[in-house]
């Protein structure tokens, strides 16, 4: 499900927030495959937010434009996509 206004060759920036990588930082020291699982996720939804690995979702409930992917069956990998940014929010728990 690709957005018409968000191609996938456009450019994105990404923003990392701080508890976003205090949750890598967590991954790197627990569960180095986990913290391996969500580079492959940051690369896909750098290259298109709205599709690819992880079974993106747009969460209801969260502002417009925040989505997710599956990290593990427990854990979310959480962005929020606006003009031409992407801002990483969280690489642990369930949204």
């Amino acid at each position: 499900m690709r957005r018409k206004d968000a191609p996938a060759t456009r450019e994105w920036v990404g923003v990392f927030h701080p508890e976003f990588v205090e949750d890598l930082r967590y991954w790197v020291q627990t569960n180095r495959k986990i913290a391996l699982r969500a580079f492959d996720l940051i690369q896909a939804v750098l290259r298109d937010p709205f599709s690819g690995i992880g079974k993106p979702e747009p969460l209801k409930y969260l502002p417009s434009g925040t989505w997710s992917r599956r990290l593990t069956e427990e854990h979310r990998l959480v962005y929020m996509v606006s003009e031409g940014r992407i801002d990483f929010l969280q690489a642990r728990y369930h949204y």
